[in-house]
């Protein structure tokens, strides 16, 4: 086995783009729910929106910026519409609403009816929609070499790419830290714990709910736009397996902390390649097809989900005290 390229490449999704789209998704969620303890599980919704209005205006001539404000209005939009019906919900029954709501949206995406606009279930080719992100780069083009780390400065998996996506990660960051030390910040985790003594306290509860979803909604979106800059628009990319990886990279790193997302996003991307890397070198072709080893790194996954909810719901860098995973 060689373990010195397996190794480099574990490390190189370490600060891969798609580990930064997930970290940004996580950080939206952390909103949701660590702050606010809405059960959000169609985040990836968020995300397919996020895409499909960054990659759509682009295709139609629209400029870097205005693209990315479509992008997050697209959120926007969705989040107050998801949110007025059934923000009055707790617990398991808007769990329940918001996969139901992000379902929706991955097959609206997929609709023949709409594959003049959305590409139906083939999607956006990337080349469609990524030159005025490529235009945008300060760098010429080429390949740059840091450390055992070699990729392209403007390309789909670029140099570019890596610096714009973390730097997205570490302003959502900031953006989170800020509110949790707020008085805005308070009022949602006066909401997570009992919504109903804030609202007591003459809060406009529903609009604190609301303003949340819009917030960490947007967050997503935006991670959407750097999950699909490395690839292409496709809905099924972003279906329900989208949102359990962003609780898992969540509940890893630890809910209700501002690290805990890049840190759970970090650890998750770097073990399953890792395993999938380990598994290809060992694990005979007769025993177990590439195909199978593919699918047996996320039932890995959905096993780690569970244990963490039983063993450890606070996560790596959580306090319990500040997790409330029992939502009514």
């Amino acid at each position: 086995m060689d373990w010195a390229n397996l190794l480099t490449n574990v490390a190189g999704e370490l600060f891969a783009p798609t580990t930064a789209a997930l970290a940004l998704a996580a950080i939206g969620l952390n909103v949701h729910f660590g702050l606010t303890g809405l059960l959000n599980m169609g985040q990836a919704g968020f995300m397919l929106l996020g895409a499909y209005g960054f990659a759509i205006t682009t295709i139609a001539g629209w400029p870097l910026w205005a693209s990315v404000l479509a992008a997050m209005a697209s959120a926007v939009v969705f989040a107050v519409l998801l949110g007025i019906p059934t923000l009055k919900l707790r617990g398991d029954y808007l769990a329940i609403v918001t996969i139901a709501a992000a379902e929706i949206v991955r097959i609206v995406g997929r609709s023949t009816a709409l594959s003049d606009v959305t590409g139906a279930s083939n999607g956006l080719l990337g080349n469609s929609f990524k030159h005025t992100f490529v235009g945008a780069s300060p760098f010429p083009d080429g390949r740059f070499t840091l450390g055992p780390f070699t990729y392209a400065l403007n390309a789909s998996n670029s140099w570019w790419l890596r610096i714009v996506a973390w730097a997205l990660v570490l302003l959502a960051c900031l953006l989170v830290w800020r509110l949790m030390k707020s008085p805005w910040g308070r009022v949602l985790k006066g909401i997570r714990e009992d919504e109903d003594a804030v609202r007591a306290l003459g809060k406009n509860v529903f609009s604190y709910k609301m303003q949340s979803l819009v917030i960490g909604g947007v967050l997503g979106a935006l991670a959407g736009v750097l999950f699909v800059l490395p690839r292409a628009v496709q809905p099924d990319s972003m279906g329900r397996p989208t949102t359990f990886w962003v609780w898992t990279i969540l509940l890893l790193g630890g809910a209700a902390t501002v690290f805990g997302p890049i840190l759970g996003s970090m650890l998750f991307w770097g073990a399953l390649m890792l395993i999938k890397g380990i598994m290809r070198t060992v694990v005979p072709e007769n025993v177990m097809s590439v195909a199978e080893i593919e699918a047996f790194g996320w039932i890995l996954v959905g096993i780690a989900l569970m244990l963490l909810i039983i063993f450890r719901p606070q996560g790596i860098l959580g306090d319990k005290k500040e997790l409330a995973i029992n939502v009514r």
